[in-house]
């Protein structure tokens, strides 16, 4: 087990409602001998003591042996996709509202990285999702996800039509609002809501769920992560769809241009505290034997 020397620190920008959070969290790896390497340029990080390093998150992600990430999911998110290609495990500081992916309770913070530090923690490897478009005439976009790839029509009330491969083996044609691509982690967020199963996170496998198809036997479908998605939009001259990662990052895709989706490279590697249980988390944030799960919440 890793005893992590030197800690990054990154918080969700422009949320000044963090900072104490921020400001104890710092205090906390002090005491506990830590070197402290914090994101430059967010507000966030001008209330904090002066002599702590501030580095840009890509040089961060370099110098850290473990990234510290104060927010909620989408802060997670936002950083994972930066930090895991360089294989820094992350860990959650939960200062957002469902938290799947951050579950450090402030509260808890000295008592849980104080046993982070001695070795008693779990290190979990989660499946990314490496995303490919093509470009006539344009560099290739490459991006990154860690929840879901999503194909969303750019028209309010316009279906999209679109052809689904996996490698060379054609899937289906469909019409539908979208297409979701989602990972084991992203099976619990916008697939859930699209009437996607849950995913153990641990299962190297994909998702496929249409959004509202018309045809109503279009249904979800699990596939190896071995494999190469392809999905290509068509429709006239003109017809457009919004290409999103994580539903933070977004590409015009254009009718006739296709995209691919595959597991990446490397893994998203996250440390949990020992009592991390990821069922327990399903229980807590589901509402599970307690009674339906809170209406149209986003998960």
């Amino acid at each position: 087990m890793q005893s992590f020397q030197t800690v990054g620190i990154i918080g969700k920008r422009h949320d000044l409602q963090i900072v104490p959070t921020l400001q104890q969290l710092c205090t906390t790896l002090r005491q506990l001998d830590r070197k402290l390497l914090v994101e430059a340029g967010t507000p966030t990080s001008q209330n904090l003591p002066a002599d702590i390093i501030r580095l840009p998150r890509a040089e961060l992600a370099k110098a850290c042996d473990l990234a510290v990430v104060v927010g909620g999911d989408g802060t997670l998110l936002s950083a994972a996709r930066d930090l895991a290609p360089s294989g820094v495990p992350i860990v959650g500081v939960n200062q957002g509202r469902l938290g799947f992916m951050v579950d450090v309770r402030p509260e808890e913070m000295r008592e849980t990285f104080a046993a982070i530090f001695a070795g008693d923690y779990l290190r979990e490897e989660r499946l990314l999702l490496q995303v490919h478009l093509p470009r006539q005439g344009r560099p290739d976009v490459h991006m990154l996800a860690i929840n879901d790839v999503v194909i969303r029509n750019q028209a309010a009330i316009r279906m999209l039509e679109f052809d689904t491969w996996l490698d060379e083996e054609f899937i289906s044609s469909h019409r539908a609002d979208g297409y979701i691509v989602s990972s084991p982690t992203g099976s619990t967020a916008y697939a859930l809501s699209g009437g996607g199963p849950v995913m153990h996170p641990g299962l190297q496998a994909l998702a496929l769920v249409p959004i509202c198809p018309h045809t109503l036997s279009d249904r979800p479908i699990i596939i190896g992560c071995e494999q190469t998605v392809r999905i290509s939009l068509r429709g006239a001259p003109g017809v457009a769809a919004m290409l999103t990662c994580d539903g933070q990052t977004a590409e015009t895709l254009r009718a006739g241009e296709s995209f691919e989706v595959r597991k990446a490279a490397f893994p998203l590697t996250l440390v949990h505290p020992r009592n991390y249980s990821y069922f327990n988390l399903l229980r807590n944030k589901l509402h599970w034997g307690r009674g339906p799960a809170l209406n149209g919440s986003s998960l």
